[in-house]
């Protein structure tokens, strides 16, 4: 089923197979997607396409610089019929939240989707409100624009990978022109996926691999590749192997991961000073 999933979603995404699958990988692994790219290259239509082939609740929030947490989690008001306070659900309640431009919120607007990424829960007012399980967030920023506010470390970090989807290839840019509404195939049953990647066969060199990625990361830049960082690679490696059909991991799943766990923890073409460092020894 993982390659019907494929190819429903490249009916709209076209010529990014790749870029789709190692999207996948990082919703099977549980860790959510950082996008990076120029303006309308397909994100949030990439986004919306997951969530429908996935059969998946979406919902999209714009971000903007006046944004306030209670825009996104929600709030208590005091409901005049009932007497009492009620809570109002924000947007975060959902299944796949698409956070577009999320680099034009400020700080404190942006910290409202830490606890949500990392403990699938928000705390509003001492109360405690679960997520989906399935909660998924695929956050948009635009590089190269003015007036934004970078985000944090501690937020970068929980991000288990960034990508670039890039400029489509001229065929398939023509394909996209020439493309009339199309219907998409929704598809259930996605849990047994998550529970298959995390079974995953690991051999002892991969661990070993892993931590030799990390040590020289830490060598060569002044903050290296965090432990959550080592396990979010570990993680995404195991369910990309499985979308590659295997029911085990191997070195090259992970040098393929680590090409977008990097460079939003560290710098651009940071695995590739990390892979040669590695096969020098």
């Amino acid at each position: 089923m993982i390659n019907q999933i494929i190819s429903e979603i490249e009916k709209v995404i076209k010529g990014k197979k790749e870029k789709i699958k190692i999207i996948l990988a990082s919703f099977f692994a549980d860790k959510h997607v950082l996008i990076e790219d120029v303006p309308g290259v397909g994100k949030t239509t990439l986004a919306k396409t997951i969530a429908k082939v996935l059969g998946l609740e979406f919902k999209r929030v714009q971000f903007s610089a006046d944004m306030l947490p209670s825009d996104i989690v929600g709030v208590n008001y005091f409901d005049m019929q009932k007497k009492e306070f009620v809570f109002k659900k924000g947007p975060i309640f959902t299944e796949i939240l698409l956070a577009d431009e999320i680099n034009r919120a400020t700080p404190k607007a942006q910290s409202a989707l830490l606890e949500a990424m990392e403990e699938r829960q928000v705390s509003v007012d001492g109360k405690t409100y679960k997520l989906s399980e399935n909660f998924f967030v695929i956050a948009t920023q635009n590089p190269k624009e003015h007036g934004i506010y970078p985000l944090p470390l501690s937020q970068l970090d929980r991000f288990g990978i960034c990508i670039s989807l890039g400029y489509p290839e001229r065929e398939f840019e023509k394909l996209i022109l020439k493309s009339e509404r199309i219907e998409i195939n929704s598809f259930s049953g996605i849990e047994k996926y998550k529970r298959k990647a995390k079974e995953i066969f690991t051999d002892e060199k991969i661990y070993d691999l892993v931590l030799d990625l990390g040590k020289i990361s830490r060598d060569i830049f002044e903050t290296g590749l965090s432990t959550r960082a080592l396990i979010t690679l570990l993680e995404i490696s195991k369910a990309y192997a499985m979308i590659e059909g295997r029911d085990y991991v191997i070195d090259e799943d992970v040098f393929e991961i680590l090409k977008y766990v990097t460079p939003h923890r560290l710098e651009e073409n940071a695995d590739k000073k990390i892979i040669r460092l590695y096969y020098q020894g």
